[in-house]
């Protein structure tokens, strides 16, 4: 596990974490904040991932995503109303 997340081995660390390595998924989402991959972010938070949704929140943020961040919002996620709200007040 180790290796691939050193290589960022996406595809592995997707493998590892399906067959429920938590290690291996904490990896992945780090390595996807790290590269700014919403789409990996997105389908590891749509799957229930908690950590995922705050990177993506996060990530949202800094990049004013505003589609997205409606769209973890309407899915119930408060912090990413609050950030929605904060960012459109400006």
């Amino acid at each position: 596990m180790q290796l691939a997340a050193e290589l960022g081995d996406l595809d592995e660390l997707r493998r590892l974490a399906a067959g429920g390595h938590s290690a291996a998924a904490d990896e992945l989402i780090q390595l996807a904040s790290e590269q700014g991959d919403f789409e990996e972010l997105r389908r590891l938070s749509d799957g229930g991932n908690t950590t995922a949704t705050d990177e993506l929140i996060q990530l949202a943020t800094e990049h004013e995503d505003l589609d997205e961040l409606r769209r973890l919002a309407a899915r119930g996620s408060s912090t990413a109303a609050e950030q929605l709200a904060e960012l459109t007040s400006h």
